[in-house]
Order: structure tokens, then sequence, then C-alpha cells
């Protein structure tokens, strides 16, 4: 039970760093392009498209025999918040590539904001095959991980744009989500390491 408590509580945090990263990013982005209907295009299609992609990618990891997917999240975890320490920085050096044509700017802008949108979408299959190995409950599970992901992101953009933009700026609620994405790897990773042992512990009991 504390287990799953725990399960929920890390995606409930990694709604919140999502929601942080997709403003931060968004509103760079708009800084290189202007405000206009082309940059939120770009944001939009980036973000839809890279956490489709990747739950597809996730789904499809998940259910391979004997796959870990706590590590694997953990490891998804760890990822993001690598790329959310180099982002600000990659963003900045397209807006001062001057050599860039406009249409070529689009289009890596898409790509930064692509990359680490596949790993979000990776997320969710992985907890869901977790918790469903568990309790055997697929609409259970994917309901129940929505939700706290979904709360996240609604308190993520909520504190985001209230209190960590006006505060500590772009960078500085980027560097906030990384940090929430470094303690959910720590947190999922240290879960993966407890059950490894619980079972080796069973399989040396059956024996």
């Amino acid at each position: 039970m504390i287990r799953s408590l725990l399960i929920f509580v890390v995606f409930f945090v990694s709604g919140i760093s999502a929601l942080t990263y997709q403003l931060a990013w968004q509103r760079k982005l708009f800084s290189i392009f202007g405000t206009n209907i082309e940059s939120i295009t770009v944001v939009v299609t980036a973000f839809m498209m890279g956490l489709g992609l990747g739950s597809l990618a996730g789904g499809i990891l998940s259910q391979r025999k004997n796959f870990r997917v706590l590590p694997a999240f953990a490891i998804v975890e760890l990822g993001i918040g690598v790329y959310g320490l180099l982002s600000m920085r990659l963003m900045e050096s397209i807006s001062n590539a001057s050599s860039m044509s406009v249409a070529m700017t689009g289009i890596v802008s898409f790509a930064l904001v692509l990359v680490p949108t596949l790993l979000m979408g990776a997320t969710l299959p992985l907890l869901v095959t977790h918790l469903v190995r568990g309790n055997q409950n697929v609409g259970q599970s994917v309901g129940l991980l929505y939700f706290a992901n979904t709360i996240g992101a609604a308190f993520g953009a909520l504190i985001g744009a209230t209190i960590w933009f006006r505060f500590y700026g772009l960078s500085g609620s980027v560097h906030i989500a990384v940090i929430l994405n470094f303690a959910s790897a720590i947190v999922v990773g240290l879960l993966a390491i407890t059950e490894k042992s619980i079972s080796g512990k069973l399989e040396a009991e059956g024996k």
C-alpha cells in the first residue's frame, strides 16, 4: 500500500515538473519567434507528438518479458532532468544562431521540445505496467495514475505561473523541475532496489 502511494506521489511530482518545463520552454521559444500562431503551433505540436510517441514506445518496452519497469522509469526521469539542465542553453543557442533561416529555426526548436517529451510520454505506461503486475487491474491503475499526474500538472501550471516564474525566472523554475525529476528518480530507484531484494528473498525461501 505504501509503495503504491509513493508511486502516485512520484507521478504527481512528475506532472508538476512536466508542466513547469512546458511553460518555461514555451515562454523561451516565444522570445525567439514572438507570440504568434506559428510559435504556439510548434510548441503544442511537439509536446503532443512527443507524449504520444513516447507513450507508444514505453508501452511496447514495458510489455517485454522480465522488463524491469521501475529502473526504466528512474532512468527516464534522470534523462528528463539532465535534458532540463541543458534545455535553456540549447534554446538560447538557437536565438543566437543568426545564420539559420526561420524555417530551420522552427525545425530545430520543434526537435528540442520533442526529445524530452518522448521521455515524458514513456512514464505512464511504465508505471501502469508496474501497478498492473501487482493488482491485475488495468482500468484502476491507468485512472489513478492519470489522475495523480493531471493534478500534478495543474498544480505545476498554477505554482509555476504565480510563484516560480515571478521569483526565480525561467531558468530558476526549470532548475526546480530538474530537482523534482532527480528526486522522483531517486525514490523510484530505491523502490526498485527494495523490490529486487524482496523478490530475491522470496525466491530463496521458495527453494
